[in-house]
């Protein structure tokens, strides 16, 4: 992750330097009071006082200049770290496969991307800023305060160590424990997000009391497990201020033993107390510093992880292979294919073997949890079948650099998404070089045309994020003409006119019908009537291809397919 940080290697350097210039003004500072006392105050020299007064006025104002300078140093390297780490984080994302996506859940991608990173930030800037400064003037005091009394400099010799035992021993403890804080800051986000995307069935069964329950829940576990790392972080204030405050005991009573047989002035001690004051101090900021890196590395850890995380499929660079003469005509051929989730405990799909020729109309249909989407989410490579092959356009799915394959099937999901910007911006993304004249022919074929028109501004009306401003029905029918703008070869439409009138439905299938050149449409329905005119239609049960055939073929093979025919018709229209 560090490589992140090498456009800004002239701040991480000047940040700390800037810094320790300002601690070695801060250390001058009890040497000028200690002259102030013993030569100024002692002869009653007022001149010398206002000197010195000066010399420390100019000690503060160039100290300042100097942390001004180092802050603005450190927060540029910082946030440009933290930017770079972020768009490389989400680039990584984009590689990953719907595999690894599943494995580690979105809410937690989600937080690493803004909290996790947002955590860095803070971390680097920090330790930028403070970590060398805080040891620089802990170790500098000691230094300088041999030069003021070598016995009474001892006590320093055995409080520091003390004071650093304290310190990293609570960083040591609590490392682990704030990445269990973000663990549950997951679970929280995860709740969040899913109860506003899903606000409307939690509120149309009336489940508002059980979700707010669940929500406190994780929250209350997350609040205990924060307060048990804050309490102790907390125990570092005290221990220090303890360890400190006995010094200065020491300090004072070998001050007295010293001035009393000449050993050393008053203004001496005056010089010690402050260098002690100081460590005390820097110790503060370095506990508060730790505390704060603690955190950073561990949300490091996170990052770390998700850009650790291989994909799962490789792409060649470019397209590989020949293809048969006898697979000329293929659209889609699925040989013995078998697919089996990253962690489940059975096949979500078993032994499927058809092949689709190129201008077929290909019907998938079965119950609920057949496993239609995990078979269409084959063709475009999703996911990689576990078993078999699967083949488009007669070369296997894997000879296809991903640019490629994607160019050649488009897939409307089973969710309309839309994104926020105008209609056309969304349309656009089937095809960037798309002209208005493609985006209104795609329309016309989806049947979104003439709502599109009656929009004040048409193909420039605005679009909310995830199409709030638009009915059901409208967004299948955008999403359908932003697969058809790219003019794929092999069309999907995984249950995605659900939302759509029996006459729209089938208004759309004899559209897609009508379209030039040989393209291959895959249509995922609930709907018996809307795959009745398929070339073939494809039955699954529980994973399984219990039927392949036309309509009326599979009436009589299949009793599968005839249990959902009956099931939507009356029994006496199904056997007309």
């Amino acid at each position: 992750m560090l490589r992140y940080l090498s456009d800004y290697k002239r701040e991480s350097v000047l940040a700390p330097l800037f810094k320790m210039l300002e601690a070695t003004f801060d250390l001058f500072v009890p040497l000028v009071m200690a002259d102030i006392v013993n030569v100024g105050i002692a002869a009653h020299d007022f001149h010398y006082i206002l000197v010195r007064c000066g010399i420390l006025l100019l000690l503060a104002i160039v100290g300042l200049a100097c942390s001004l300078t180092a802050q603005y140093f450190s927060a540029k390297a910082a946030v440009g770290y933290s930017t770079g780490l972020r768009h490389a984080l989400f680039e990584h994302i984009q590689t990953l496969s719907f595999s690894e996506m599943d494995t580690m859940g979105t809410s937690t991608l989600i937080t690493r991307m803004t909290s996790d990173v947002n955590q860095v930030q803070s971390g680097l800037n920090l330790f930028l800023r403070l970590f060398l400064r805080s040891p620089f003037v802990v170790i500098g005091a000691m230094i300088m305060a041999f030069t003021v009394n070598f016995r009474a400099a001892l006590i320093f010799v055995v409080a520091i160590p003390l004071l650093s035992v304290v310190v990293f021993g609570v960083m040591v403890i609590t490392r682990p424990l704030y990445k269990s804080v973000q663990t549950r800051l997951d679970r929280v986000l995860g709740l969040t997000r899913e109860n506003l995307t899903g606000v409307r069935v939690v509120r149309a069964f009336d489940k508002e009391k059980s979700e707010v329950d669940r929500f406190e829940d994780a929250n209350e576990l997350l609040t205990k497990m924060q307060l048990h790392v804050g309490h102790i972080s907390a125990l570092m204030n005290p221990l220090t201020y303890v360890i400190i405050n006995l010094a200065i005991v020491a300090l004072l009573y070998v001050g007295s033993i010293e001035i009393s047989i000449g050993g050393m002035a008053s203004g001496d001690v005056i010089a010690l107390v402050n260098y002690m004051n100081q460590i005390l101090v820097e110790l503060v900021k370095l506990a508060n510093l730790i505390v704060q890196v603690s955190k950073a590395l561990a949300c490091a850890g996170r990052v770390q992880a998700v850009l650790d995380t291989k994909p799962g499929m490789e792409f060649p660079a470019q397209l590989t292979g020949n293809v048969p003469a006898e697979k000329a005509g293929d659209a889609v051929r699925f040989d013995h294919v078998s697919l089996t989730y990253k962690g489940a405990g059975a096949p979500s799909l078993s032994d499927i073997n058809f092949t689709a020729k190129r201008g077929q109309t290909i019907g998938v249909i079965g119950g609920t949890g057949s496993g239609k989407s995990s078979l269409i989410s084959l063709i475009p490579r999703f996911y990689d079948a576990t078993e078999g092959s699967v083949e488009i356009m007669g070369r296997p799915v894997r000879q296809y650099p991903r640019a490629d394959l994607r160019g050649k099937v488009a897939v409307v999901m089973q969710k309309a998404q839309l994104f926020g910007g105008t209609i056309r911006s969304n349309l656009l993304w089937g095809s960037q070089n798309a002209s208005d004249a493609d985006l209104w022919a795609a329309l016309e074929t989806a049947q979104a045309a003439e709502f599109v028109k009656a929009k004040p501004l048409g193909l420039d009306e605005p679009v909310e994020q995830g199409g709030r401003n638009l009915s059901g029905g409208q967004k299948q029918r955008l999403t359908i003409a932003r697969a058809l703008v790219g003019k794929p070869d092999i069309l999907i439409l995984d249950d995605s006119a659900s939302a759509l009138d029996y006459a729209t439905d089938a208004a759309l299938r004899k559209a897609l019908a009508a379209l030039p050149g040989d393209l291959t449409v895959f249509i995922v329905s609930q709907r018996a009537a809307s795959l009745q005119h398929a070339d073939q239609i494809i039955v699954l049960d529980d994973g399984r291809m219990v039927g392949l055939g036309r309509h009326a073929e599979l009436l009589e093979s299949c009793p599968v397919y005839k249990e959902i025919y009956e099931s939507q018709f009356k029994k006496g229209d199904a056997q007309k």
